[in-house]
C-alpha cells in the first residue's frame, strides 16, 4: 500500500458539491488520518442536548455554546472530548502525535494545541490546563483510501485547522467562516447561497 500523506489536525471542509446530507456545509476536524483510514468531528453541528445533561462532571469546563455536537453519523452513543491548552503550540505542528512529557494527564494531542480529552479522568485534573472544551456524539470515519478518494472528486476542501475553530462561539457560521479566511479562490466560495435555486 502507498504511504498517505497525513491530514491529522487539518480541516475538511465541505464543497457545495458534496452531496451526503451528513456532511451539508460540514467542518470537520481530522484527528487521525494515516494508511489504515481516517476519523475526525465534525465541529459545526451543534445540538440542543447540554453536555451537564450527558456528562454533568465536564459541563463547567465546556465552551460556549454548552451543548453536546454531533461529531458525524458514527457511534453517536459514544462521547469524544475535544480541547485547547491556550497558549501552548506544542509540539511542530506536522510532527508525531501523542503525549508530550508536559501535556497534563488525560490529555492526549493531536495537532499543535489540540487534543484529546480522556473523558473517564477527574475534568479537576484538566480544568487549570483546558482553555476550551467541546464535547462530540459520535464521530466521523473513513475507511482506508475512502477519504482520498472523496477529495479526488472534489468534495472536500483541505485547509489548515486554526485552535479558535475547536471553540467556535458561533458555530453554525463556521463553514463561511474558515473558506472566509483563505488566500484563494476558496474565500469566493463563502459567498455560495444557502439554496442556489434561488440564486
Amino acid at each position: 500500500m502507498t504511504e498517505v500523506s497525513s491530514l491529522t489536525g487539518r480541516l475538511l471542509v465541505a464543497s457545495p458539491a458534496l452531496a451526503d446530507p451528513n456532511f451539508d456545509r460540514a467542518v470537520v476536524l481530522l484527528i487521525d488520518h494515516d494508511d489504515e483510514g481516517s476519523l475526525g468531528v465534525v465541529l459545526n453541528r451543534p445540538t440542543p442536548v447540554g453536555v451537564g445533561d450527558i456528562l454533568l462532571p465536564w459541563a463547567g469546563l465546556a465552551g460556549d455554546p454548552g451543548v453536546v455536537f454531533q461529531g458525524g453519523p458514527v457511534a453517536l452513543d459514544s462521547a469524544l472530548g475535544v480541547a485547547v491548552i491556550p497558549g501552548d503550540e506544542g509540539p511542530s505542528p506536522r510532527s508525531r502525535p501523542g503525549p508530550n512529557r508536559a501535556d497534563p494527564i488525560g490529555f492526549r494531542r493531536v495537532y499543535g494545541a489540540i487534543g484529546l480529552v480522556d473523558l473517564e479522568a477527574p475534568p479537576e485534573l484538566l480544568a487549570a490546563a483546558l482553555g476550551s472544551l467541546r464535547i462530540f456524539a459520535g464521530y466521523s470515519g473513513w475507511g482506508p483510501g475512502q477519504l482520498e478518494e472523496e477529495l479526488k472528486t472534489g468534495a472536500w476542501y483541505v485547509v489548515e485547522s486554526e485552535p479558535g475553530d475547536v471553540s467556535s462561539p458561533e458555530p453554525e457560521s463556521l463553514w463561511r467562516a474558515v473558506l472566509r479566511r483563505q488566500r484563494s479562490k476558496l474565500a469566493m466560495i463563502a459567498t455560495y447561497p444557502d439554496d442556489p435555486s434561488l440564486n
